[in-house]
């Protein structure tokens, strides 16, 4: 849980790195919750009103947890358009954002694995 809400607390922050840990657990919760709430909108009848404020309201942090995640691979965050290729692209950014990041101190700042085990 304290993945999702660090990515919280860096609401938009776009530099520095994050580890894939930090990125796949915040996208698993981030998925959990929009799953949960697609289903309270179906009970409750408000059609996609639950899910489409959430989806607003964590839309810059995915962003920025997902350009910093590319910052780790020595990647730019423009690297995210890579997905807009057809056929393709969605499945390369699904590669580098699964990819393990460099283990020394590249552009984006220091290794943040290494940061964390200090």
């Amino acid at each position: 849980m304290n993945h999702y809400t660090d990515v919280l607390k860096k609401y938009a922050v776009f530099s520095g790195r994050a580890r894939r840990q930090e990125y796949w657990m915040f996208f698993l919760f981030n998925v959990l919750a929009l799953i949960i709430l697609l289903v309270l909108d179906g009970v409750l009848g408000t059609a996609p009103l639950l899910y489409s404020i959430y989806a607003l309201a964590v839309f810059l942090p995915s962003l920025g947890v997902a350009v910093r995640r590319l910052h780790d691979t020595g990647k730019s965050g423009w690297w995210l358009l890579i997905a807009l290729v057809p056929l393709v692209g969605g499945i390369w950014l699904l590669v580098l954002l699964a990819t393990a990041g460099q283990q020394q101190a590249n552009e984006y700042g220091p290794d943040p694995k290494a940061y964390a085990a200090a």
